[in-house]
């Protein structure tokens, strides 16, 4: 089990990225939050299994058909204790 926070740059605001972020977490059995920040980037926090928290942070890395990503920064965090994964507005 680890946790990570993503600061996910390029076209990601307004492209779905936030939903189609929660919903392959909730794929991956990962917990956490994601949101949109004000200068266009979008943060998330994920937890979960190495391999699925592996597929998430790829997946991160792509986005939704929509989506242009430019880059995923990859900052471990220690464990917190997070029920779900949610969008945080």
């Amino acid at each position: 089990m680890r946790q990570v926070k993503l600061r996910i740059t390029g076209k990601v605001q307004g492209v779905f990225f936030r939903a189609s972020t929660r919903e392959k977490a909730q794929q991956l059995g990962i917990k956490g939050w994601v949101k949109n920040e004000p200068d266009g980037t979008v943060s998330a926090v994920g937890q979960g299994p190495d391999a699925n928290l592996q597929q998430w942070i790829d997946w991160c890395g792509e986005g939704p058909s929509e989506a242009y990503v430019e880059s995923v920064e990859v900052e471990e965090q220690p464990i917190t204790d997070f029920q779900q994964f949610e969008i945080i507005r």
